[in-house]
């Protein structure tokens, strides 16, 4: 399967890894110009959610991508250190040029359905726009919640189908045909069609609520969902039970960025 036919219901890991060896030389620039520089505002977020009420906090950041999420986790007095996984070498290869002056940041090769770390090892665990493109997401989900500690913290952040109303249309017609042209003015090759699998991506993917129960049933608890840019951006977060106890129903909250 080349990659101007990758469909994103019939996936292969090594498509998705084609692709983003594809599009590393342009992520970083990419992601600024479509987000409008909001996706830092996102990961801080992110940060905020996985470290409150730590200190010390060893942290596994999968999908790691060039590594934004990863060191912005470093760059936080709370962190003791994490280390970014990632499947494809040229993101990873960027993620290295990045690498956190503080030195509590390391990368690795590591499949998000099969991580190479032990279980229990990690304070926090984090993804940031990684966990549609898992051939398993559902799985995923578990195979990170595997690496926490009890009491350890699960977010995920992600992009979603955008909510009704006006907010939600404009962005999802943004979506649909401006993000796609602007990644051919900006991407080289093959990666042009990146840009097209994005949008594809996130409509055919689960929504918030799913990807929730997901937490609850890989043994997370007081798990809430955040809704961000019209719902277009979803910040889940949740916390590894230390029994085995059911878990309570998802909370849910609208804030709109």
């Amino acid at each position: 399967m080349t990659l101007e036919r990758l469909d994103p219901r019939q996936k292969s890991g090594a498509d998705v890894r084609r692709m983003f060896d594809a599009i590393a030389p342009r992520y970083d620039l990419l992601n600024r110009l479509l987000s409008a520089g909001s996706d830092v505002r996102w990961r801080r977020l992110a940060v905020a959610r996985a470290l409150a009420g730590r200190s010390g906090a060893t942290v596994a950041d999968a999908c790691c991508g060039t590594g934004d999420l990863a060191l912005a986790l470093a760059g936080d007095a709370r962190t003791r250190w994490v280390v970014g996984f990632d499947f494809a070498p040229a993101m990873l290869a960027r993620a290295l040029t990045k690498r956190s002056a503080t030195g509590k940041a390391g990368f690795a090769v590591g499949d998000a359905l099969r991580l190479p770390a032990r279980s229990g090892a990690y304070d926090a665990v984090t993804v940031a726009f990684g966990l549609r493109n898992l051939v398993d997401p559902r799985a995923g989900i578990g195979e990170l919640a595997r690496l926490l500690a009890p009491g350890g913290r699960l977010v995920v952040l992600e992009f979603f189908a955008p909510g009704r109303g006006l907010g939600g249309t404009l962005f999802k017609a943004y979506f649909r045909h401006v993000l796609p042209r602007i990644g051919r003015l900006v991407a080289r090759g093959a990666a042009i069609d990146a840009y097209r699998y994005l949008p594809e991506s996130v409509e055919s993917f689960a929504g918030m609520d799913e990807v929730a129960t997901w937490f609850a049933a890989s043994g997370c608890e007081e798990v809430r969902c955040e809704r961000l840019l019209f719902g277009a951006v979803g910040l889940i977060s949740g916390t590894k039970r230390a029994t085995a106890a059911r878990a309570a129903e998802p909370t849910r909250e609208r804030c709109v960025a």
